[in-house]
């Protein structure tokens, strides 16, 4: 198999490189200053204790490549800029397996409307990228663990052979029939990123109340839409002591996915696809979701006034107060 990795950031360039190390045939798709760094330089893989220095292939789009029987195309751009990234690959053929390495759970509807085998992985796998060319991935023992399931559901060969290059490859990667289980419970836990990317360091801002009340949301609307989603104690038992943040190079990891599109000034957050999928499911079986509601608003306006996590308005934390006073007397 050759990965094609379309977003090699801090998911895609972990997983990427780790794969490319491990002597797997690896391609990184990737733009810009990015893809700049990793044709001159290479891709510095960061990790504790130690510096993979790694020469890959770097491809801006598909026509910098041919396409081959044996590709697999993983998708680990954010869900925003999915449907894009799919339109881009589609005259490739959809045949191809593509493996939705991704937050939330809509990637894998848009792929499967123009790919036929789709696969869902629940990505717990703390990286960082903030800086052209270099990845940084503080997981020890393992780098991660990619749970790891066709999509809707079931598993099949291809599955298990992608798992057995990750597994190769520093990662645990599970393989079962009901992978959108684990990843709704991810979902669960990325209500968070919007309050870590919009509060920071923010003096007085509610964070734990708000993770709390964003997560309770949650909760009630997956349970009332008849939602599976993994317990918190299943997740931890799988989970255990074998990804542990780690320092690397003296330093602690800085922030999530969300928080680190904010520090890049990127102009775009996931919070349309994280708190929103809560809104959206609540709005559809009639549950309020207030909390949620602000956060994706309050994100989305970070992302385009492209502020840094903490930068939040007297107005704003007020809101966010009143958020989480209104939730509480509920």
């Amino acid at each position: 198999m050759r990965y094609v990795i379309i977003g090699a950031g801090a998911v895609g360039g972990t997983i990427g490189g780790r794969l490319s190390d491990a002597g797997h045939d690896v391609v990184l798709v990737a733009r810009g200053p990015h893809a700049e760094a990793l044709r001159e330089h290479g891709l510095r893989l960061e990790l504790p204790g130690r510096d993979l220095e790694l020469s890959i292939p770097v491809a801006t789009g598909p026509q910098d490549l041919a396409p081959r029987a044996d590709d697999v195309l993983v998708l680990a751009v954010k869900t925003q800029d999915t449907a894009a990234a799919l339109d881009t690959w589609t005259d490739w053929g959809d045949g191809l397996p593509v493996v939705c390495a991704q937050n939330g759970v809509e990637n894998e509807r848009l792929a499967l409307r123009r790919f036929a085998a789709v696969y869902g992985m629940c990505v717990w796998l703390p990286s960082q990228h903030m800086e052209p060319g270099v990845v940084r991935a503080p997981g020890a023992p393992l780098t991660g663990i990619l749970h790891l399931g066709r999509y809707p559901a079931g598993t099949d060969g291809t599955a298990r052979r992608i798992a057995a290059d990750l597994e190769s490859s520093g990662f645990a990667a599970p393989v079962g029939d009901a992978v959108m289980a684990w990843k709704y419970a991810k979902l669960l836990s990325n209500l968070g990123n919007a309050v870590e990317a919009v509060c920071g360091t923010a003096e007085g801002a509610p964070v734990e109340e708000l993770d709390a009340a964003a997560r309770a949301e949650g909760e009630a609307v997956l349970d009332a839409s008849g939602i599976a989603y993994v317990s918190v104690q299943e997740q931890a038992r799988v989970r255990g002591d074998r990804v542990e943040l780690q320092p690397v190079k003296g330093e602690k990891r800085g922030g999530g996915s969300s928080w680190q599109s904010l520090m890049r000034g990127t102009g775009s957050i996931e919070a349309d696809h994280l708190n929103g999928e809560i809104v959206l499911l609540g709005r559809t079986a009639g549950i309020p979701t207030p909390v949620n509601e602000e956060l994706r608003r309050t994100a989305n306006r970070f992302a385009r006034e492209r502020r840094r996590p903490g930068e939040l308005t007297d107005a704003e934390l007020a809101r966010l107060r009143a958020v989480v006073a209104s939730a509480a007397a509920r």
